[in-house]
């Protein structure tokens, strides 16, 4: 039922952090896995260690058009696509009467407008495989409020309500479509929010009953699972891996 081989996934983001960690479990699976990414050195260390079958695109899918040209390089090279995984964002940590317009759209077009850019254009290519799955990554943002995040949790929100509608739309053509609410996990983006926020490390481990923060690591098996045959009666669903984070009172 775990078993991935011959599915093509595209994990956007994949050269580094939460997204290689679910490349890898996707990988390992026995999946190809396209790995789209704007550094080409990030690109390419990330496909040798995934090994045989990577490939790297690379690509800013915040730029308009880039999410179609993405796809179709894929379809060219592998065939046709299984897996999209919208993994791709930044974050602009400001307080919300200070967020510029710039700000606001830079962090909306990363997070939520590639992944709707990506899913649209992948629809037909997950549709034709007769068992497509979107795994689209939201955060505890989509959930909680905090104070330097309002243009980044209203676009993981954003992620949430997206991938019911797609779960709704798309599942008389055998595509699901599931989100993944990371918790605090050890990124390139949570090392500026520690700068950012001097005593976030402490806060963390007091409300994460795990007494630990998050690896990469931690996402291949749910990747794998939500792409897998095992997951095919679950869709529409937002599921939080943050070691208990979001269920402590």
């Amino acid at each position: 039922m775990f078993d991935l081989s011959g599915r093509v996934a595209v994990v956007t983001g994949g050269n580094g952090g939460i997204g290689l960690g679910m490349a890898r479990g996707l990988a390992a699976s026995g999946a190809w896995v396209a790995v789209v990414g704007r550094n080409a050195a990030k690109n390419k260390a990330a496909v040798a260690e995934l090994g045989e079958g990577a490939f790297a695109i690379q690509a800013d899918l915040a730029e308009a058009g880039s999410a179609g040209r993405v796809i179709a390089q894929v379809v060219e090279q592998a065939g046709g696509i299984d897996i999209l995984v919208n993994n791709a964002g930044t974050n602009i940590r400001r307080l919300p009467q200070d967020v510029t317009d710039e700000d606001w759209y830079a962090v909306m077009d990363a997070n939520l407008t590639s992944a709707m850019r990506m899913s649209r254009a992948a629809y037909p290519h997950l549709k034709a495989s007769g068992h497509g799955r979107v795994i689209s990554i939201g955060s505890m943002m989509s959930i909680f409020g905090l104070p330097l995040s309002p243009a980044y949790g209203a676009s993981k929100g954003g992620i949430v309500q997206y991938t019911r509608s797609l779960a709704v739309a798309w599942g008389p053509d055998g595509i699901t479509a599931n989100a993944i609410l990371p918790g605090w996990i050890e990124t390139d983006l949570t090392a500026g929010a520690k700068i950012d926020i001097p005593d976030l490390n402490d806060r963390v481990l007091a409300r994460t009953p795990q007494k630990r923060w998050g690896l990469p690591a931690d996402f291949a098996g749910i990747a794998a699972f939500l792409a897998s045959d095992a997951a095919a009666f679950v869709t529409g669903t937002a599921i939080p891996v943050d070691g208990g984070l979001s269920v402590h009172g």
